[in-house]
């Protein structure tokens, strides 16, 4: 196979995944491609953090409604990965000589993918999930990764111990080898979860894949084939231990509570590490003089006749006049019409609160998150009710 250019390492980003939690946000589009903090796609942060952490080639694996992730990534320009070698490649399943299957798993993805990674001929695959709002230097990792020579590298996080059973958990050495690895436990004995991000050296890797697609009783997963193989045969896996903010935004509650902590943090600890986006190109945002603002951000393009509280607005968001946003995250091109409300809400993309129409319960009387797609019905608000 020729060689296009000699890589160290590269990344392979699993994006096919469809969010199935997401429920209604994910039925057109792939989770990675779910708007986030009002300019950004979930899938711009790790883009961002390979480019800043110096890894220039990078293998995005598709499948779940890729048109609009294939359209916003495009040649990679936008995350200065438009290169002659290497870059960033969109890798939907192919069919091959004897059969045509989509990715069974996060294992058979990358498997599917070998001449991909081949013809950089690297000494080190990084993979990584693409439903995920952190920063991280992979570079650091990777020193880490060949300073303890790792046969395999873990990113972990501490999470509290009640949402550990929703991570793969991993018991360590008091050097941090990994000693034990459960997937979804019932009862987790620690509270140190995967982030879905691991640095392989690739040797040794390409044989465990091979393994791991002749074995029938396989799911062909990372988490619970491949990883837990590599232990019982002895390889060094290790942890790697991660500090800084991380989010898995895969359920309503976690997407809107990411979104939220913009407003307690913009940066998030971004501040010298910009995350990279495709511009929307839009006007800059108007307030009018009945607009009314309170520790919101507001993207380009949105009109605000009505007042707007602890909230995210997206691109192209209109407030009509007397509307009324609280405790929502309002995606791409939305509109809440006159006299409306929206409270403790995600309001999907170009979805229509029409006039006088109640979406959401407020927080502060405990109700519950709401998530409403386009196509979403309202009721009318209970003084409209009362008259009619």
């Amino acid at each position: 196979m020729r060689i296009s250019e000699r890589k160290e390492c590269i990344a392979m980003l699993l994006a096919g995944g469809r969010g199935s939690r997401l429920k209604a946000l994910t039925e057109q589009v792939a989770k990675p491609a779910v708007t986030f903090g009002g300019k950004y796609r979930i899938i711009d942060f790790p883009l961002t953090n390979c480019v800043r952490s110096g890894i220039d080639t990078v293998g995005v694996m598709t499948q779940y409604q890729p048109l609009l992730l294939h359209e916003y990534i495009g040649k990679g320009q936008h995350w200065d990965l438009d290169l002659l070698y290497g870059g960033v490649s969109i890798l939907p399943p192919h069919s091959k000589p004897g059969s045509t299957a989509w990715y069974s798993g996060t294992a058979n993805a990358v498997y599917q993918n070998q001449n991909f990674i081949e013809s950089f001929a690297p000494e080190y695959v990084l993979v990584l999930a693409a439903d995920h709002v952190y920063k991280m230097d992979y570079k650091t990792m990777l020193d880490y990764h060949k300073e303890v020579g790792a046969d395999v590298t873990i990113a972990v996080i501490e999470v509290p111990i009640k949402d550990a059973s929703r991570f793969g958990i991993l018991n360590t050495a008091e050097d941090d080898r990994v000693v034990e690895f459960e997937e979804k436990p019932e009862n987790p004995k620690n509270n140190l979860a995967s982030m879905g991000i691991y640095i392989f050296n690739w040797r040794s890797l390409k044989s465990y894949l091979n393994d791991d697609e002749n074995d029938p009783n396989s799911k062909h997963d990372f988490g619970g084939d491949v990883l837990p193989a590599m232990l019982r045969d002895g390889l060094k896996l290790f942890a790697y231990r991660f500090d800084g903010y991380w989010k898995d935004v895969g359920t309503e509650e976690s997407l809107w509570q990411a979104n939220m902590d913009l407003l307690d943090d913009l940066h998030l600890g971004f501040e010298d590490w910009h995350i990279l986006s495709k511009s929307a190109g839009r006007p800059p945002h108007f307030i009018a003089e009945t607009g009314s603002i309170k520790n919101t951000l507001i993207t380009e393009g949105c009109e605000i006749y009505g007042s707007v509280e602890n909230s995210i607005l997206s691109v192209g968001v209109i407030v009509e006049e007397g509307a009324v946003v609280k405790d929502s995250v309002i995606m791409e091109n939305a509109r809440i019409g006159k006299n409306a409300k929206v409270t403790y809400s995600i309001l999907d993309e170009d979805t229509h609160v029409p006039e006088g129409s109640t979406a959401g319960e407020s927080k502060d009387d405990g109700g519950k998150l709401n998530l409403y797609s386009r196509g979403a019905i309202f009721e009318k608000n209970s003084e409209e009710r009362g008259n009619s």
